[in-house]
């Protein structure tokens, strides 16, 4: 039986005194995109910071890999396999895009088989694009994708995402949303905070609603659709839509997505048959399946990939 990547029971952490987190409960399995959603961003940061050992006052159970946490402090946690990705990297002024990409990592030679720069330009055109461009002049989009660049490097598998879509407009979040579903198809385990509504709903294989630091599972409705509280208030709004609602957006949906999908497999973010079939075997030296370390997941076969990202978002 395979161990959830991450399993958190009853976790409590307090900051000077004040309750923060009072009771947060949920599980990433591996392979699994998971959404902790929320009202206030604090929280949701709070929690992420809690698993990462950053709040020395916690109790109750984190589990990362079968493995227990809670007593660990944030450099032990770091050399079990999970890494964290800031709403934006620290770029350094005077530094191009690639040289910042490049920068040394705290986990750099621990954990291994991280991506290689080759892999990471097939995921992120856009980077192998800005490499010689100065990192402080890169769009929000860019540096949001170095942020993610750089743990992609660090070899850890599970992955923890504080709100990467902040202050994104709506075709960028979605991009960051094909990008999360080509890393889970590559095998990461993810768990994500959201607050902006543009981000695609069926990312996440399954959701959390914390509120009042107190997290709860949120189950599908009967009728299929699933609800979400929205960064902006507190009434509900559904994540996923019934069949037969689906039926009447598809052509909408697959005129604004679907094709310039298929035509460039996520043109955005990387052609994601390229990746795969370099990271499966390929003269150019990216890394096979076999050579892989044990904390970096297995990669997926093109056609997985192809699926993934010509799949429909909302």
């Amino acid at each position: 039986m395979t161990l959830p990547a991450l399993e958190i029971t009853g976790l409590q952490a307090s900051e000077n005194r004040r309750p923060i987190l009072r009771g947060v409960n949920l599980r990433v399995e591996t392979g699994e995109a998971v959404a902790l959603l929320g009202s206030h961003g604090a929280e949701l940061t709070a929690t992420l910071q809690a698993v990462l050992g950053r709040y020395p006052a916690r109790t109750g159970s984190v589990l990362i890999h079968g493995v227990e946490s809670i007593g660990l402090d944030a450099y032990a946690v770091s050399h079990l396999g999970v890494a964290a990705c800031p709403a934006r990297p620290d770029i350094v002024s005077g530094m191009t895009c690639e040289e910042n990409l490049l920068l040394p990592l705290p986990l750099e030679g621990v954990l291994g088989g991280g991506l290689s720069l080759t892999d990471i330009y097939e995921l992120f055109p856009a980077l192998r694009r800005a490499r010689a461009t100065p990192g402080v002049n890169l769009d929000e989009e860019e540096q949001q994708m170095l942020a993610l660049a750089r743990v992609l490097r660090s070899g850890a598998n599970l992955l923890l995402f504080d709100q990467i879509c902040a202050g994104l407009p709506g075709p960028a979040a979605r991009t960051m949303g094909r990008t999360v579903t080509a890393l889970k198809a590559l095998g990461y385990s993810i768990l994500f905070t959201e607050l902006n509504p543009d981000f695609p709903a069926d990312v996440a294989d399954r959701s959390y609603l914390l509120v009042d630091g107190v997290s709860q599972a949120l189950e599908p409705a009967l009728d299929g659709v699933s609800m979400v509280i929205p960064s902006h208030g507190l009434a509900t709004v559904p994540l996923s839509v019934t069949a037969s609602m689906n039926a009447s957006m598809n052509a909408s949906t697959n005129a604004l997505m679907n094709a310039p999908l298929n035509a460039s497999v996520g043109a955005s973010i990387g052609d994601s048959s390229s990746l795969a079939t370099s990271n499966a075997a390929d003269a150019s030296g990216a890394s096979d399946s076999a050579s892989i370390p044990m904390l970096t997941p297995a990669y997926a076969e093109a056609q997985t990939l192809i699926d993934e990202f010509t799949r429909p978002l909302p």
